[in-house]
């Protein structure tokens, strides 16, 4: 049982990583499609990808590319998801 909550908890980690990448990479595209007058990325994309796993490259993305900072529903619905995906990757690594 324990190989298969370490199976487990190996692919959370990946998921994790992999959404955190693609939505980091997202929030950099959107900021150089705002600066280049290109057509955007929506809102709802940003948002819905930081709530399925991608909260941490979410966040890192608003604060290294300066992007969507003075939203409010960024600038709290985002680390807030951050804290909530941390405490529950920490509950499944410690289970």
């Amino acid at each position: 049982m324990k190989d298969i909550m370490t199976g487990m908890d190996q692919a959370l980690t990946v998921y994790i990583l992999a959404v955190s990448l693609l939505t980091w990479i997202l929030f950099g595209l959107d900021k150089w499609k705002a600066i280049h007058g290109k057509w955007r990325i929506r809102e709802s994309t940003l948002l819905g990808l930081s709530l399925i796993g991608g909260a941490a490259g979410g966040l890192a993305g608003m604060y290294l590319f300066r992007h969507k900072i003075r939203k409010m529903r960024f600038r709290i619905g985002v680390p807030l998801m951050f804290l909530v995906q941390a405490a529950l990757w920490l509950y499944f690594k410690s289970a």
